[in-house]
Formats: structure tokens, C-alpha cells, sequence
């Protein structure tokens, strides 16, 4: 095996246009739950990783970047590879060591038609980033100084906030959180999530009709299967 060093790659797997617009008209918890129990879990980060602003929304491809501790160097390199519609993925491990995104970085990605970031470690310049209006989610927001010295690596696959992105996957947030869809399974998710929300629709109306969610969910039966027990009293009635 090789030893491993710096590395850029700049260019990354990119997904149908057609495909990505369709993602991008769900919300995050639609999308986890059409990616099933396994992969849904996988790829959700965790609620750690919170927008900086109420109303932020983003879907579009990963550029990632690895940061070496204390150090923001890829994420200059990563945000000179992005193109219009991209999402920058970084990672420093979760440190709050050295912010890895600021205001004057995040004003060249605005300007650039960069969709967001997601930043696994250190925000600073929240309330500059806000009047710039540019979706950001982080796990820490320190004003910490950074270096820019390496070693670095961009586009290749990191893992942020305990979920593996690889370049090219679709990275989607909103104020639910963030959920990564790998780029193989774009187009079954999105079929899921357009399923899901119809069926939603339905389970809407029929509550509007006076159904109950227990009946129309099903939970009277799981209640019985389970042999879940049911007693017409208070906890204290047993008690004594």
C-alpha cells in the first residue's frame, strides 16, 4: 500500500440534472425514510450538525474536503473546484480547532452559485454568513484561527459527522437535519419520497374525514399483536 499524502481531485461523479431537481423538491425526513431502516440510518448525520439560520434548505452534489486538525486549507481548494448547484462537504475530524468556514471564503462561494456547506467542525462569522444568506450547517461555531497548511485532501471520500460522503453524493439539509444519499441510489430514493408523500396525502384526507391515525397506521393491530396489556385505570389503581 501506498503511503497516504495530499491529494486534489477536481472533478466528481455528477448526477442527471432531471433526477437531482426531483430530490430536491423533498424535505430531509421524506428522503431518510425512502432510503430505508439500514441506509436511512447511515446517512443521516446526527443532530449535532445544526443551520446556522431558520429556513435554510439545500440539495446537491458533494464536494468534500479533509482537513488536517487546526488547519482549513482544503476548503480553499475545494471551493475552487465546486461549480453552481455544488454542496461543500468539510471535515476536520469534529474539532472546534481552527473554523474551517467563515465569511470571507463562504462570500466567494455566494458569488461563485455554490448551493451551501456543511461543515463538521467550525463555523465563524454566523451572523456575516446569515446576511449573506447562504445555507450553512455546522457542529460548532468557535471563532478559532486557522492555518493553511496542510495536509489536505479534496474530493475523495470522508466521513462527516459519522456518515461516509463520497464525492458526487447528494447531500441534502434542512431544518430537520442532513441526510446524504449515495449516488447509486439517488433514483430509487427519490421514487421513494414521491411514494411517501403521496401516501401522506391520502393518510391527510382520510383524517380530515374523521379516521383516527391508530386505525389508519394500523396500531390497534400492532397493540393486539404485541399483547401489548390494556387496564381502564390509573397506574395507581394497581398500587396498595
Amino acid at each position: 500500500m501506498k503511503p497516504q499524502k495530499s491529494v486534489i481531485y477536481r472533478q466528481i461523479p455528477r448526477p442527471d440534472p432531471a433526477l437531482l431537481a426531483r430530490a430536491a423538491e423533498f424535505g430531509v425526513a421524506d428522503l431518510h425514510g425512502a432510503l430505508g431502516l439500514v441506509a436511512g440510518r447511515m446517512s443521516l448525520m446526527s443532530p449535532a450538525m445544526n443551520p446556522i439560520a431558520p429556513g435554510q434548505k439545500l440539495c446537491g452534489p458533494a464536494i468534500t474536503a479533509w482537513n488536517f486538525p487546526g488547519d482549513n486549507l482544503a476548503i480553499h481548494i475545494a471551493l475552487d473546484t465546486a461549480q453552481v448547484g455544488d454542496v461543500l462537504v468539510f471535515t476536520n475530524g469534529g474539532g472546534h480547532q481552527g473554523a474551517l468556514w467563515g465569511d470571507v471564503a463562504c462570500g466567494f462561494a455566494v458569488k461563485k452559485g455554490v448551493a451551501g456547506a456543511v461543515v463538521h467542525g467550525a463555523c465563524r462569522d454566523t451572523d456575516a454568513i446569515r446576511d449573506l444568506g447562504f445555507p450553512v450547517w455546522s457542529t460548532h461555531v468557535s471563532v478559532e484561527q486557522p492555518e493553511k497548511r496542510g495536509p489536505a485532501a479534496v474530493n475523495v471520500p470522508v466521513v462527516a459527522d459519522g456518515v461516509l460522503v463520497e464525492p458526487g453524493d447528494i447531500v441534502c439539509g434542512d431544518a430537520d437535519g442532513v441526510v446524504v444519499i449515495p449516488l447509486a441510489l439517488l433514483a430509487a430514493t427519490v421514487a421513494g419520497a414521491e411514494a411517501r408523500a403521496a401516501n401522506e396525502v391520502k393518510i391527510r384526507a382520510r383524517i380530515a374525514a374523521g379516521e383516527l391515525p391508530l386505525d389508519i397506521l394500523g396500531i390497534r393491530n400492532t397493540i393486539e399483536t404485541l399483547g401489548i396489556e390494556q387496564i381502564e385505570g390509573t397506574w395507581q389503581d394497581g398500587q396498595g
